[in-house]
């Protein structure tokens, strides 16, 4: 590799609007975010699933037999 060439890596805090912070490694001093695995919804179990016209039910009927082994 080149001498000079490349960024600084470094330890840096991620923040989260809900305040979470964490650190990672990255060339970026700061890293700012709006959504993290503390509040997103997926995370946390609160994700709701919307239903069109019954897709969920026909998916689950579809591969009922592939879950159950």
């Amino acid at each position: 590799m080149k001498e000079g060439i490349h960024p600084k890596y470094q330890k840096v805090k991620v923040r989260c609007a809900c305040g979470n912070e964490f650190e990672v490694g990255s060339t970026i001093p700061e890293i700012r975010v709006e959504i993290c695995s503390k509040c997103h919804p997926f995370f946390t179990g609160q994700q709701k699933l919307i239903d069109t016209a019954g897709r969920v039910e026909k998916f689950q009927k579809k591969y009922a037999n592939v879950l159950k082994k």
